[in-house]
């Protein structure tokens, strides 16, 4: 039970920090807002563009020796949700990501893990036809080692757990996308 509390204070923690002024945003969506088609999956029945969004982020605690960047569908039908982007070792000196940055502009030392759809890099949404929109959650989290010992290989579930274990603050934007045909 002990464990518990703690590990329940530590996530407290790191929400409190990342309330501190931690951003993320994009030029692409507002928050809340629907997920323009250049980000849309290019495949399963979707016809978008599959364009990691630009992001920008700034705030950060200190002591943050890498980020990394997560877009997570939590309404999914999997019962576990969907990862359609994990990008980890982000040196501490970038703070942005340019569009389409999954195919085209990762930072040196940056590394990309499969998606929910068994690809590597960005997997844009695509929900079932008929589901409400879906909630995209994408986070920029700061991390308080410099490499993560992960690869290509890393499912969103394997870095969402290493990731659990060394953020220091997140920070989040979310976007909504759903389809009727």
């Amino acid at each position: 039970m002990r464990g518990v509390v703690v590990a329940a204070a530590l996530w407290v923690q790191a929400i409190a920090a990342s309330a501190a002024g931690f951003t993320v945003s994009t030029p692409d969506f507002r928050n809340g807002s629907t997920i323009p088609m250049v980000q849309v999956f290019n495949q399963e029945g979707c016809t978008g563009g599959n364009q990691s969004p630009a992001l920008s982020w700034s705030g950060e605690p200190a002591g943050t020796r890498s980020f990394a960047v997560t877009m997570y569908d939590r309404d999914a039908p999997s019962g576990n949700g969907w990862w359609h982007w994990t990008v980890f070792n982000i040196p501490p000196t970038v703070h942005a990501l340019p569009e389409n940055a999954a195919v085209t502009q990762l930072p040196p030392g940056a590394a990309q893990g499969r998606t929910d759809f068994g690809t590597l890099g960005y997997a844009g949404p695509c929900p079932p036809v008929g589901d409400p929109p879906h909630r995209y959650v994408v986070t920029v989290y700061a991390v308080k080692v410099p490499h993560l010992s992960l690869n290509a290989q890393s499912s969103g579930a394997m870095v969402g757990s290493v990731l659990n274990s060394n953020t220091l603050a997140f920070a989040q934007t979310m976007g909504r996308y759903g389809r009727t045909r």
